[in-house]
């Protein structure tokens, strides 16, 4: 068993990528997601589970979901084996393992490096992998598990529904800026910010295209009309939202935009990095009603400082 650890400086636009096999080909997993790795064990089976949940078992005091993983992405059962490993992970604050059949290593790569994969594959939607890297001369496929979990349980995903929580909503004109790569993503919750009265989203597929866009209107007089609050991912190709975060938090002009990463990597570890970077909120994805409540405040609050 081996604990791992996230050793990288906040705002540097580089990610730990660790690689694992799956009938031989190369997958990887953002380190930061990833808690402990053990030898797979006994699992506990649920009835009417879902094809690619194996069941749950409980290693210490947390109670686990078991995902086959090779079984999710290729459809094959195969036959579980000895040295099987359990890739403990954490997000979207759950705690999943994920069965694969080797660990390669840890390789620590930019995000200008990691590429997102070709939409003709994907039929325009949302495909399992999130991005390619090369590491160490190979292709690695880099899995979106927010997906795989949201595909196998959706109620763990943003609920639009939320919502509908908040009672009576007026409509608000603010320009808001959204940096989301996941296109299902993007998708909820911009159905969820127009369902709240927020129906002026801008949204980029990455921080990079964000960071362009601000710095086209940086000089504009109504700059924080076309810019009145940022909503950015982490785990995005080219830029990350750290990185996002950093540049604009040190820009004179840019700095008193209210940002608000919204991510499936908030942890404490995560928390005291984005803080760091001058982050104004940070909040766990799922949690799309209290974003709005969130949202609201602080451009109240700029608009305040402002005059």
């Amino acid at each position: 068993m081996a604990d791992t650890e996230i050793l990288l400086e906040s705002g540097t636009n580089e990610i730990e990528i660790m690689q694992f096999t799956i009938f031989g080909e190369l997958y990887g997993i953002n380190v930061a997601k990833v808690r402990e790795i053990m030898m797979a064990d006994k699992v506990k089976p649920i009835p009417h589970a879902h094809n690619a949940v194996e069941g749950i078992f409980k290693p210490r005091d947390i109670l686990l979901t078991v995902i086959n993983l090779p079984k999710y992405l290729t459809g094959k059962s195969g036959e579980t084996k000895d040295r099987d490993l359990f890739i403990i992970t954490n997000f979207n604050k759950m705690n999943i393992a994920f069965r694969v059949h080797t660990v390669v290593g840890i390789s620590r790569i930019s995000w200008e490096d990691i590429q997102k994969p070709d939409k003709a594959l994907t039929n325009g939607e949302d495909g399992v992998a999130t991005g390619i890297a090369q590491c160490n001369g190979n292709l690695v496929t880099i899995l979106d598990f927010e997906k795989i979990v949201a595909e196998i349980a959706p109620e763990t995903s943003i609920q639009v529904s939320d919502i509908d929580k908040l009672g009576d909503r007026i409509e608000r004109d603010e320009h808001i800026i959204l940096a989301e790569d996941s296109i299902l993503l993007t998708k909820m919750i911009k159905d969820s910010l127009m369902r709240a009265g927020y129906s002026n989203v801008t949204n980029f597929n990455n921080g990079k295209e964000a960071w362009e866009f601000l710095c086209a209107i940086r000089n504009d007089s109504d700059f924080y009309e076309k810019a009145a609050l940022l909503i950015t991912d982490i785990e995005m190709p080219e830029m990350d939202g750290h990185r996002l975060t950093k540049l604009v938090k040190e820009d004179d002009v840019m700095k008193d935009i209210p940002v608000i990463i919204f991510s499936s990597l908030i942890n404490e570890e995560m928390r005291r990095k984005g803080k760091q970077l001058g982050a104004d909120e940070q909040l766990s994805k799922p949690e799309i009603g209290r974003l709005v409540q969130v949202m609201d405040a602080l451009i109240e609050q700029r608009e305040a400082r402002r005059g």
